[in-house]
């Protein structure tokens, strides 16, 4: 399949490296950014943006990037707590009241972004149209107890992690979290990413193809216990085909971007947060926002892992290259976004076709990673 886009010479590797993703087989439609020192160095893309193959993927073709959303929100509420709106170690409860409800009086904003929260799921039937409006889902996680004893797991909070860091934000800024990060982070930077996709750019969307091993993960949290819960609603990996879904604002896990838009944003803050008249955050504010808050096993995986205030932070295995300053997200069947500042680096790689590799890495992300720190 052809590869189209730019590559700055020194990272010509990076263009032989995705074309052999497409070579290979395990790749059908996807783009990836390199963004060093606040250059893009590298902006390619290639194959298909549709299921059948006749679509071919564009230069502005967004997709789905599930969980690195995540790093998205944590962004814009690293930006509430430097301007004073938000503090991490603060209660929840301080700007969200009925969030005290059953016993949570007490749970932090860094607790529930660093996945500790006991709130994985809700404990109420839940359907997709509840999570999609927004209010019946974050009522339901105020009223509900942990299920677990706040602060003694980390079990990951696939869905509602978004909606307990949104909440909080809407309750301390007064905006949508979609709308806070159009207007702080996709607007100033000219990023084409959105929570809550309007349906003039719907045209754009990559359809998700399920791969071998995609939803292989559904069933280590059954296997752990912890499934049923965050079985509610019930999400698959087909569902970002769906308008309804692209519509709804769900920052845990529905963004809808490119690699050249999430490696500038990681650029940025690799780079100590600002990139010409633009500042998203001060080095104090970076440096808040990646302090580990936990390190260990996740619960619901039975893997190790590492978070601060919602970044992934660097650990075993290279899925952020070898700086172990390294923080970003990864997102469910290939996606990885991340920011180096050891080497002011901003990474990205995007995907429509999601597959699984049990404990391992990605091998599309090892050959990407891994040309880009040769070239460095």
């Amino acid at each position: 399949m052809t590869v189209e886009g730019t590559t700055d010479p020194r990272f010509s590797a990076v263009r032989e490296a995705f074309e052999s993703c497409f070579a290979d087989g395990l790749e059908t439609g996807a783009a990836v950014a390199v963004m060093v020192d606040g250059k893009l160095v590298a902006d390619l893309w290639g194959g298909h943006s549709d299921a059948a193959g006749t679509k071919p993927w564009q230069r502005d073709t967004l997709v789905n990037v599930w969980s690195a959303t995540k790093g998205v929100m944590a962004t814009a509420i690293a930006m509430a707590v430097e301007r004073g709106q938000l503090a991490y170690e603060a209660p929840i409860a301080g700007v969200w009241p009925e969030f005290a409800a059953n016993g949570k009086e007490a749970i932090s904003l860094d607790i529930a972004m660093s996945h500790r929260a006991g709130l994985q799921g809700l404990t109420v039937p839940m359907d997709e149209q509840g999570l999609y409006e927004w209010f019946p889902y974050v009522e339901a996680l105020a009223a509900q107890a942990p299920l677990f004893p706040p602060g003694s797991l980390c079990v990951y909070h696939a869905l509602s992690y978004g909606h307990l860091t949104g909440e909080t934000l809407r309750r301390a800024d007064g905006r949508m979290p979609g709308r806070f990060i159009a207007e702080e982070i996709a607007g100033p930077l000219g990023l084409d990413f959105f929570v809550g996709l309007p349906i003039e750019h719907d045209h754009r969307a990559a359809e998700m193809v399920e791969g071998p091993k995609t939803s292989d993960w559904l069933a280590l949290i059954d296997e752990s216990g912890w499934g049923q819960s965050m079985h509610n609603p019930e999400i698959r990996a087909l569902h970002p085909n769906r308008r309804a879904w692209r519509a709804a604002e769900i920052p845990g896990g529905n963004g809808m971007g490119n690699a050249r838009a999430l490696a500038p944003l990681y650029g940025v803050l690799a780079r100590g947060g600002a990139l010409g008249d633009v500042r998203l955050l001060g080095a104090d504010g970076i440096a808040a926002a990646t302090a580990q808050r936990y390190r260990g096993p996740d619960a619901s995986f039975g893997s190790d892992t590492a978070f601060g205030a919602g970044f992934r932070l660097a650990g075993e295995g290279g899925e952020m290259g070898d700086s172990p300053a390294a923080f970003g997200h990864s997102g469910w069947g290939g996606t990885q976004a991340f920011a180096d500042p050891d080497a002011r680096l901003g990474f990205a790689f995007v995907t429509h076709r999601m597959l699984g590799f049990d404990d391992g890495i990605d091998p599309r992300r090892a050959r990407l990673i891994e040309a880009v720190y040769d070239a460095l």
